[in-house]
């Protein structure tokens, strides 16, 4: 599905604008979601870094994909940062979003990540940190307000 998002800056009513648009229709888009802004609310969330923009910016309506949201929230600072009021537009096609994840190798990834679960369930040290629980003999000092009598603990009464 190809996906238009439009961005803009109303200072006359201090506030931003974000519309998105899908391809419903062959060359055809319509309005599936607009989300207004309080410009304070996101001049604050800019200063914050682009994260928190990002999770200003995603609302309930309308949370695009993290690549999606990470070049809206690029072109909402350049249009803050700037100065600028004219709209920007922005398409996405969601198979170059599938191309993309596809050109990830995953297998690598994953074959790095568990590389590095392995060196750290082969650590060293870790004959180190049994030692010293074995030295604080923390779980001997447990205080407990239940106490099961030493006769009753093995009595099991069978009722069928």
């Amino acid at each position: 599905m190809k996906q238009k998002f439009l961005i803009l800056k109303d200072d006359t009513k201090n506030e931003l604008i974000i519309r998105e648009f899908a391809e419903l229709d062959k060359e055809s888009f319509t309005l599936l979601c607009e989300e207004t802004y309080d410009n304070k609310t996101i001049e604050s969330s800019i200063k914050k870094g682009k994260k928190s923009l990002i999770s200003i910016l995603s609302t309930k309506n309308m949370y695009p994909p993290g690549i999606y949201a990470d070049k809206i929230a690029d072109s909402v600072m350049a249009i803050y940062g700037h100065g600028n009021d004219q709209p920007v537009e922005l398409f996405f096609n969601d198979i170059d979003l599938i191309r993309e994840v596809e050109e990830l190798d995953i297998p690598d990834i994953i074959e790095e990540t568990s590389e590095e679960i392995d060196e750290l369930l082969e650590d060293e040290d870790k004959d180190d940190i049994d030692e010293d629980f074995a030295e604080k003999k923390v779980l001997g000092k447990i205080n407990s307000s239940i106490k099961v009598a030493d006769d009753d603990s093995l009595d099991v009464v069978d009722d069928s």
